[in-house]
């Protein structure tokens, strides 16, 4: 019991990096992923085409081959650029999520009727303004499910970041159970991540219950 007391504040140092990694990525990469998927369906052709090759490519490659070309292959690239690891860490995460939530949004967007759209128009709203009061409020209440699957698989992504030397809980607790020779410190690390998933997963039901009036 003495030694489980005094890991855990080992451990949670390297949760205060994980969860900055995480809190960055999902307030960048969910409005962007929108504006990503307007891009991906939008009539303007170039602009579409460029979304679809780019969210092919993000979702094509590994998060793991994306932090190392960010972080190694930039600086051959674009001469006298170097990131240090953290901010390599976010780019790589927040292009790559956003991505995968473009794609979910797209779908949900595509998933309105149409009849909205023209209904909306006849109200003399604009697309944003349909967007905004119309599309938007429905599109969020079926995306929830497949946006929470995404922000809890980005909460164990970020032990990605390991591979960058970062002190991240997965590499604090690897080097516990090297020193000790003692695995109670990856039992620690789980027990923190299952304890924030659960939180995750209660706060997304708590927004399905809320949204649940758009069905009705």
């Amino acid at each position: 019991m003495d030694y489980l007391l005094n890991i855990i504040p080992a451990v949670a140092v390297g949760l205060q990096v994980t969860l900055k990694i995480f809190v960055i990525t999902i307030v960048l990469s969910l409005p962007l992923g929108i504006l990503m998927s307007i891009a991906r369906i939008s009539s303007i052709k170039p602009l579409s085409r460029f979304m679809y090759m780019y969210i092919y490519i993000m979702r094509g490659t590994p998060l793991m081959l994306q932090i190392l070309f960010i972080y190694y292959g930039l600086p051959f690239i674009i001469e006298g650029l170097r990131l240090s690891d953290f901010p390599a860490a976010i780019i790589a995460f927040v292009l790559n999520y956003a991505a995968y939530f473009a794609e979910i949004f797209r779908g949900g967007i595509q998933s309105i009727d149409k009849g909205q759209y023209e209904g909306a128009k006849v109200l003399g709203m604009n697309y944003i303004q349909t967007m905004r009061r119309i599309v938007l409020p429905q599109v969020i209440k079926r995306v929830l499910p497949p946006v929470a699957n995404e922000t809890i698989n980005l909460l164990k992504d970020t032990s990605l970041v390991y591979i960058l030397a970062m002190n991240d809980i997965l590499r604090l607790t690897r080097s516990i159970v090297q020193r000790d020779f003692d695995t109670t410190a990856f039992i620690v690390a789980a027990a923190f991540y299952l304890f924030f998933t659960f939180i995750l997963t209660r706060f997304f039901g708590y927004l399905e219950k809320r949204y649940a009036v758009y069905d009705e």
